[in-house]
């Protein structure tokens, strides 16, 4: 059986989106908003889907925008993994600051 290379790995399909709960170890939801065109009535409608990622290192908080591929079945809904945080959130920005403001006292 031949060694999958690095780069056939990263060949997989990635995508951004938004993360809307942090809630669980280890693991994020993330929507993802896209534009189509409506089968019949041609028009561009906006279709909205919640995807589970998993999240090693707990990095990634609400109001984050991500990008995440696709992996192998990780658990019954987890099929993507957390690559990279592309946007902290605002809040999270401010949560920070003032943590490192407390740890520098």
């Amino acid at each position: 059986m031949p060694e999958q290379t690095k780069t056939e790995r990263n060949d997989r399909r990635k995508i951004e989106g938004l993360v809307v709960s942090s809630k669980m170890q280890k693991t994020i939801t993330v929507l993802w908003e896209r534009q189509v065109m409506h089968p019949h009535v041609h028009k561009i409608v906006k279709r909205r889907t919640k995807l589970h990622a998993h999240d090693e290192n707990n990095e990634a908080k609400v109001g984050d925008l991500v990008e995440i591929q696709a992996t192998r079945p990780i658990s019954k809904t987890k099929t993507w993994r957390l690559v990279r945080v592309l946007r902290k959130a605002h809040g999270a920005l401010l949560n920070e600051q003032a943590q490192e403001a407390a740890a520098g006292k």
